[in-house]
């Protein structure tokens, strides 16, 4: 005789139906809440994803704490940078030069020239390896911005069609506005741009840094700017970026007014919050996709309870409590329930395993690229499970398919005993 509940016992009996008309009705049931459990999995696991790999490009190519001095190039950036070397939080402080330039590559036979207007940024060699993942980062040449070396983004040079060796000619700031300034004034003027040679290619595996970013020397850069020895400003990385408020604090009081301290929380601001109110959007958004599974549900239970009608009665007849009738109902949802949600899972995480493969073969096959580097900033989808996500998504699910069996189960459980044993 077997051990389980009388209830559980009733319940698993119902679920292997003779009538086949049943049994697609609860088939339908399992895989409307498989697939909405699923299609949470993914979309949330996608947005996680996101938000985890964009804060890593971010904090792999900039810096955790940008120092400057307000409204002019920082001139004792030495003494600064010790200074803020000093705090045993701080891992690595560099100094740098950051801004727009114009570049032109040379006309020859087999193409014409092109022109852009990236950000250069001029780097210290000895210090950069300490706050950016730059020089980890190349895919061809090497990490040379000595002399007239330029190291650039990997998307920036397919675009311009820039390989290893190839010279680019760049306008500093400066001959711009003297171009500019005898423009205005009806006059001649040539400016002589400086010829620099490709040394590397890096990627950072975002394509805003990768298509944006060139790379020199601090002192190139610093003449390009006029700057003679002073920088616009310090890198600065942590050990822990989360302490990257708690040291900003710590910096204003001792650099004073004079000094902006940026965190990269603060930079990056507007991006990182945008992911995180589209995520918690979609998750509720999605949310509705397992409440319209749990109708089905609801419809299932009906369809029992109306062809159990009699066996209800005579349930009752023979001593079965209104309270064990409605849990045998609420029983078989709740096993619906779990094998949907069992079967969602499964789903969601082996549409994450194979998702890049899976777009892969849809790009191929459309011949269209649905997720374009360019617009999105990754070269492939990103995706991160966290078991949090899925508890919470797993454990959703089950709740809102437990309400849906409560109104039939109820109703099931108030039949006249009578009525139900006269019901044809």
């Amino acid at each position: 005789m077997s051990k389980l509940p009388f209830e559980l016992l009733l319940a698993l009996r119902y679920l292997r139906p003779k009538r086949s008309f049943v049994s697609i009705i609860t088939l339908i049931s399992v895989i409307g809440v498989a697939l909405g459990v699923a299609v949470l999995i993914i979309v949330i696991s996608v947005m996680s994803g996101f938000d985890h790999d964009l804060r890593g490009k971010i904090l792999g190519f900039n810096a955790h704490l940008t120092v400057s001095q307000a409204g002019r190039p920082m001139k004792d950036y030495a003494r600064v940078a010790k200074l803020i070397a000093a705090d045993p939080r701080v891992q690595g402080v560099s100094p740098f030069v950051l801004g727009p330039v114009v570049v032109q590559t040379p006309a020859d036979a087999n193409r014409s020239s092109q022109a852009d207007t990236p950000i250069l940024r001029g780097v210290d060699v000895a210090t950069e390896g300490k706050v950016s993942v730059l020089q980890s980062n190349l895919t061809e040449g090497k990490f040379d911005v000595s002399g007239r070396g330029l190291v650039v983004g990997c998307d920036f040079a397919a675009n311009l069609r820039l390989h290893v060796g190839d010279t680019l000619s760049v306008f500093s700031p400066g001959q711009i506005k003297k171009m500019k300034a005898a423009y205005d004034q009806h006059e001649q003027y040539a400016a002589i741009p400086d010829d620099y040679v490709i040394r590397g290619i890096f990627d950072t595996g975002y394509y805003e840094y990768n298509a944006r970013f060139i790379v020199a020397s601090l002192d190139n850069a610093e003449d390009l700017y006029d700057l003679n020895d002073a920088v616009h400003g310090l890198f600065v990385t942590l050990h822990d970026p989360e302490q990257a408020t708690a040291i900003q604090s710590k910096l204003d009081i001792q650099l004073g007014p004079e000094y902006n301290v940026s965190t990269w929380m603060d930079q990056n601001s507007a991006m990182l919050d945008t992911i995180l109110v589209e995520k918690n959007l979609m998750f509720y958004i999605m949310f509705f996709i397992v409440i319209v599974a749990a109708f089905g549900i609801t419809c299932t239970l009906i369809t029992f309870v109306v062809m159990k009608t009699r066996e209800i009665g005579l349930l009752k007849a023979v001593g079965a409590s209104n309270r064990q009738v409605m849990v045998v109902f609420v029983l078989q949802s709740v096993i619906v329930s779990v094998f949907g949600v069992a079967a969602g899972v499964s789903l969601g995480l082996l549409a994450i395993y194979v998702r890049n493969d899976f777009l892969r073969f849809m790009n191929h096959l459309t011949g269209f690229e649905l997720f374009p580097a360019k617009i999105y900033g990754f070269g492939e989808l990103p995706a991160l499970i966290n078991p949090s996500d899925i508890v919470i998504i797993c454990g959703g699910s089950l709740f809102i398919c437990l309400l849906a069996a409560i109104l039939p189960s109820w109703h099931a459980s108030k039949m006249n005993t009578v009525q139900a044993l006269h019901h044809e």
